[in-house]
C-alpha cells in the first residue's frame, strides 16, 4: 500500500510510563481528555509479581503492571470504546496492516522491543520487549512515531520498526497493534466507573488465591524471604545481579515500584473529587508515603548491590524492609476497599 507521504493529526504529549500515554493521547484523538492518572486507575493495573519460573535476561522476571496492550484494552473497554488488538506471525502482514491504518487515518499503539529503538539513549536500549509507542504517520521509509517517554515527536525507519515489532526474548510482542475503532455510545458516568475501578485493583492486590504466593500482595511475603538468601544461594556476584535486576525493574522499566504508587496515588486525589468521597484524599496521601518507602528500597537496594552500603543495611534488611511495605499496602488496599463499599 502507498503511504509515501501520510501525517495524522495527532498531538504527543509525554507521559511518566508508555502505555498509560499512548492510551491517554489515543483517547485525546478521538475527543476524551483525560489525565495519566486517571487512564491508570481506570485500568486497575497497580500490581506486584515476581515470577521466578520467567527469566528476562537470564533472571526472573518482577513486574509491576500486566501484560503490553492490557492497560490500554481495560481503561477503553471500561469506558465503552471499541477497540482491535493483532499479533502476528509474518512481517510482510504486520506492516501492511499498520500502513492500512495509517492510510484510513488511524493512530495505531504498538508494543516494540527497546532495544531497536535509535532514538533511545544507549542505557536505556536493552532486551525488554513491553515497550508501547502511536504510529501515527508515515514519511517515505520512517514511521512518524510518538513515543510517551520521549520530549518530542520521532522518526523510526521501518527496518528498525520491524526489528522492533519482532524483537526476540521474554514476552516476543510479535507484531502486536492495537486502536480505537468505535467510540462509547454516550459519555462515560464517571462515578461509578472509577468506583469500580477501584475495587477490582482492590481485588487483583489483596484477594488472590493463598497458595499463590507470585502474585499480588502475596509477593512481598515471598520476595521478602528470598531476599536474604541470594547471597548464599547465587554467591556475591550473582546475588548483586538479580538485585540489579529488581532495581531495574522497579526504577527503570514501566515506572516501577515507587511511581506507579505516585501515579495511583494522583489517582485517588482525583477520583475523590470524581466520586465525592474524601476519604481518597487521605488514602492519596498514605499511598505517597508508601512510594517513599518504595523509593528508600530502591536506594538501599543500589547501594548493596554496588557494596556501598552501612553496616546496618544489607541483604536482610531488605527482605524486612519489603515485608513492611506489604504489610502497609495491605492495610491501604483494606482500608480503600471498605471506604469505597461503603459509598456505593
Amino acid at each position: 500500500m502507498q503511504t509515501s507521504s501520510i501525517e495524522i493529526a495527532f498531538d504527543h504529549r509525554p507521559s511518566a510510563h508508555c502505555e498509560n500515554g499512548v492510551t491517554r493521547n489515543l483517547l485525546h484523538f478521538y475527543g476524551y481528555d483525560y489525565s495519566e492518572p486517571l487512564v491508570f486507575g481506570l485500568s486497575a493495573s497497580l500490581y506486584f509479581v515476581h515470577l521466578p519460573f520467567v527469566r528476562l535476561a537470564g533472571f526472573p522476571v518482577t513486574s509491576f503492571r500486566p501484560l503490553p496492550g492490557m492497560i490500554f484494552s481495560r481503561t477503553t473497554r471500561l469506558l465503552g470504546f471499541g477497540t482491535r488488538q493483532h499479533i502476528y506471525f509474518s512481517r510482510s502482514r504486520a506492516e501492511r496492516k499498520l500502513d492500512q491504518l495509517l492510510a484510513e487515518g488511524t493512530p495505531t499503539g504498538a508494543v516494540v522491543g527497546m532495544y531497536f529503538l535509535p532514538y533511545m539513549p544507549a542505557e536505556y536500549r536493552f532486551h525488554f520487549n513491553a515497550h508501547n509507542i502511536t504510529v501515527f504517520g508515515k514519511d517515505g521509509d520512517d514511521y512518524l512515531v510518538s513515543d510517551p517517554i520521549a520530549m518530542e515527536k520521532v522518526r523510526l525507519s521501518a527496518r528498525d520498526m520491524m526489528r522492533a515489532r519482532f524483537a526476540r526474548g521474554t514476552y516476543p510482542p510479535m507484531g502486536k497493534l492495537y486502536y480505537i475503532r468505535s467510540l462509547p455510545r454516550h459519555t462515560p458516568d464517571l462515578p461509578p466507573l472509577v468506583r469500580r475501578a477501584i475495587l477490582t485493583n482492590c481485588n487483583r492486590m489483596i484477594h488472590q488465591p493463598g497458595p499463590v504466593p507470585w502474585v499480588g500482595i502475596n509477593t512481598f511475603d515471598y520476595l521478602g524471604r528470598q531476599i536474604p538468601r541470594f547471597p548464599q544461594q547465587y554467591g556475591p556476584k550473582r546475588a548483586a545481579l538479580h538485585l540489579a535486576q529488581l532495581i531495574r525493574m522497579m526504577e527503570e522499566i514501566g515506572t516501577g515500584g515507587a511511581g506507579f504508587r505516585f501515579l495511583y496515588a494522583a489517582f485517588l486525589q482525583e477520583a475523590a473529587d470524581v466520586t465525592g468521597i474524601p476519604a481518597l484524599n487521605e488514602l492519596s496521601a498514605r499511598l505517597t508515603d508508601i512510594g517513599d518507602q518504595w523509593r528508600r528500597f530502591a536506594a538501599d537496594a543500589g547501594r548493596v548491590c554496588k557494596n556501598r552500603s552501612s553496616a546496618d543495611v544489607d541483604y536482610r534488611t531488605l527482605g524486612a524492609d519489603l515485608k513492611a511495605i506489604g504489610g502497609m499496602e495491605r492495610t491501604l488496599f483494606t482500608d480503600l476497599e471498605r471506604v469505597v463499599k461503603a459509598h456505593k
